[in-house]
């Protein structure tokens, strides 16, 4: 019956056995120090008071951000929101995302004081898109070993983000994953919700040909196209200290991500918002689609909105075609809303008024068949 006596075995049991067999004097002692040294959750690369300091650090910032509806928030099992009162039909609306590879810039540049925005915004302004005004934010703060100082500075900036969005910071979570990421790097990932009256969700459902297309100015590639970015200055030996158009090369590849969220939603209670697309990964040729039905077709003027130097910078360095430039970046255009004809100039009066670089781009017109969705000419 070996499983019986397996079953029944103590560990000093297995250690005479071994030791019977065994003649090494160092390793008797190495199987002594073992079972003698009691292990801890830090021997193992995981340390509970760092954590537990990050948590102090930031409440200061998440409390910057609590708004009407917040019952409960950082440092319970779970957060409580109470629904915002004068909705008749409310309706939730959910959204998630990352930073992706601009993360790695930021390692590399010892910045993390903005990818915090970045993480919120890709969030808030892709609900933004439906009609939401966001609620809260939680984010994942994932890492091998955790620097307090780096997280409370992500995490500042995630606040930062909320701030500018409305929203609460709610809650969120740090893992530190001993061996799942090199040392000095992390991943985010965020969560945002809000709610949108049944009756005014934006869906693009009314949008018709003759509609006006108008374009939002971006802070530069937000958090999109990272990868390419890193591969121009990679095989370029870009100097990340030099200057373009007078200013550090390293701030335009950081800046982040524009949050559009207040003054949007300021214009849809003056003016029907037909649609709204946020200028991600894809760009303008495949975002602009997700909001227009089958038989449309978005018109883009190249010439319409001044290409930001960043662009120009980067198409020239990896020679990059204007079809790629197109699907891969923003163009230094981060959210495009339609809205009727008669609409578009007070709409763009209503968004410059309230700080927005906002251009009339283009027009929605009937597809033709086999047609894309979206040409830029």
């Amino acid at each position: 019956m070996v499983r019986a006596v397996v079953r029944s075995a103590t560990l000093s049991d297995f250690q005479s056995l071994l030791l019977r067999h065994v003649t090494d004097i160092d390793v008797k002692k190495h199987l002594k120090s073992i079972t003698s040294k009691s292990l801890t959750y830090r021997d193992a690369g995981v340390d509970i008071d760092a954590g537990d300091s990050l948590v102090e650090n930031i409440k200061p910032y998440a409390k910057r951000t609590l708004r009407p509806g917040v019952m409960a928030g950082i440092g319970g099992f779970g957060a409580l929101f109470r629904l915002p009162r004068g909705y008749k039909e409310p309706v939730l609306v959910s959204g998630t995302d990352g930073v992706g590879t601009k993360l790695k810039l930021a390692f590399e540049l010892k910045r993390h004081d903005t990818v915090g925005i970045d993480l919120v915004a890709m969030s808030v302004n892709d609900i933004l898109t439906l009609g939401a005004e966001p609620l809260f934010f939680l984010d994942y703060y994932a890492c091998g070993k955790l620097d307090v100082r780096s997280a409370t500075q992500v995490v500042k900036g995630i606040a930062a983000g909320c701030e500018q969005a409305g929203c609460a910071l709610i809650g969120g979570e740090t893992a530190e994953m001993p061996g799942m990421y090199p040392t000095g790097e992390y991943d985010l990932a965020g969560f945002a919700v809000g709610v949108v009256e049944k009756s005014k969700i934006i869906n693009g459902k009314s949008i018709k040909p003759g509609d006006v297309i108008l374009g939002l100015a971006s802070n530069g590639a937000h958090s999109n196209g990272y990868s390419l970015i890193r591969k121009i200055i990679t095989t370029q030996r870009i100097n990340l200290s030099s200057k373009l158009g007078g200013k550090p090369l390293k701030d335009l590849i950081l800046a982040p991500t524009r949050i559009y969220v207040k003054p949007v939603l300021a214009l849809a209670k003056k003016v029907q918002l037909k649609g709204l697309a946020h200028i991600t990964g894809g760009g303008l040729v495949e975002n602009i689609p997700r909001v227009l039905s089958a038989g449309l077709s978005a018109r883009i003027d190249r010439s319409a909105w001044p290409m930001p130097p960043l662009f120009g910078w980067l198409q020239q360095q990896g020679n990059v075609a204007d079809s790629e430039m197109h699907r891969v970046f923003n163009c230094g255009i981060g959210m495009i809303i339609v809205v009727n004809a008669g609409d578009a100039a007070k709409a763009q009066a209503m968004l410059t008024r309230a700080g927005e670089r906002v251009w009339q781009i283009g027009e929605v017109v009937r597809r033709k068949r086999g047609s894309p969705q979206t040409v830029v000419v």
